[in-house]
């Protein structure tokens, strides 16, 4: 009996306490000091009005008022490190292989169609002449001052080396924020360097909501800085015909959004200085389900339907800051 008091006496006691630090985490946790708050992000510079990834899409979505550029980026043969989201050329040029194959001055032109990969059987073809690889540091010194997320596209250390270098070189470690879904990539970022903005890998955001959920979150120490995750549902409808039409998808993407997207999930880690960022949305419906969620910011492939959106809807960004 005794026993049995004392553990109820514990679990009400760790209940209680992390109710309390997982309203006011302040209690516990130092907030983190990260210099910018975005609420309009640009994928891979706007990959629905202009060539993804490359610095017309950059220049355009600057014009538009975007808060923060996300790109990707590989390593070429001498050890460039140029702005791709494909480590191979097949997809979205007319050349074959790897880019780790060619030198940057071989790379060729990306062709006058590419696909849109968030809008599927949707293509841009532009006018632009700009249909060139850029590489990192030409980006660095156009927009010096604008905040860049950069998704480390493969697990390579002399990559990961390159990109701290050039950031530390342009004065940019307050601004930048790098990782990638795996968490052996991230891991190595943060280990490069622990003063560059940290994304969560897949792996720490299952981790995370293992602690949301068996109330240990408020209690753990988190070393990121940036969540970026998808909305399920809104994915599933993009790409339910790639799955079929199984009823048990849509309620399985159902319970993983009931599970993921949860406003006072993002509270709490807006309390502690950590941003939100949802991917990638492009209809005037999920930015509002995004912004309504509790997310910092958004990420989408037409930076001027966001800014349009955003313009007309002002509740959106007049908090321009964290809790």
């Amino acid at each position: 009996m005794v026993i049995e008091m004392i553990l109820a006496a514990f679990l009400g006691c760790y209940v209680v306490s992390s109710l309390i630090l997982f309203k006011f985490p302040m209690l516990l946790h130092k907030k983190k000091d990260v210099k910018f708050v975005c609420r309009h992000i640009s994928h891979r510079g706007g990959a629905g009005e202009n060539y993804e990834n490359t610095i017309s899409a950059f220049r355009h979505a600057v014009e538009v008022g975007t808060d923060m550029l996300e790109l990707d980026c590989q390593l070429t043969l001498d050890g460039q490190v140029v702005v791709s989201h494909d480590s191979i050329l097949d997809v979205r040029t007319e050349s074959k292989g790897a880019i780790s194959e060619y030198k940057y001055e071989e790379l060729p032109l990306i062709r006058e169609q590419v696909p849109i990969d968030f809008m599927p059987g949707t293509t841009f073809s532009g006018k632009s002449d700009d249909r060139r690889f850029p590489l990192l540091e030409e980006t660095f010194q156009l927009f010096p001052n604008l905040p860049i997320n950069i998704d480390i596209k493969t697990n390579n250390n002399e990559l990961i080396s390159k990109v701290s270098n050039l950031v530390k070189k342009y004065n940019r470690e307050h601004i930048t924020v790098w990782g990638n879904m795996k968490d052996e990539v991230t891991q190595k970022c943060y280990k490069e360097n622990p003063n560059m903005c940290l994304l969560f890998s897949a792996q720490r955001v299952c981790l995370m909501l293992l602690q949301l959920y068996t109330g240990l979150l408020p209690f753990m120490p988190l070393k990121e800085t940036h969540l970026e995750v998808f909305m399920p549902v809104q994915m599933m409808r993009i790409y339910s015909k790639n799955f079929g039409e199984k009823w048990w998808y849509s309620v399985i993407a159902k319970m993983a959004n009931a599970l993921l997207i949860r406003r006072s999930l993002f509270e709490h880690l807006s309390k502690r200085g950590i941003q939100t960022y949802l991917w990638v949305m492009n209809s005037e419906e999920d930015f509002r389900s995004a912004f309504e969620a509790g997310a910092t910011g958004v990420m989408t492939d037409y930076p001027t339907k966001l800014r349009a959106f955003l313009d007309s809807n002002p509740q959106y960004t007049q908090d321009h800051k964290l809790s």
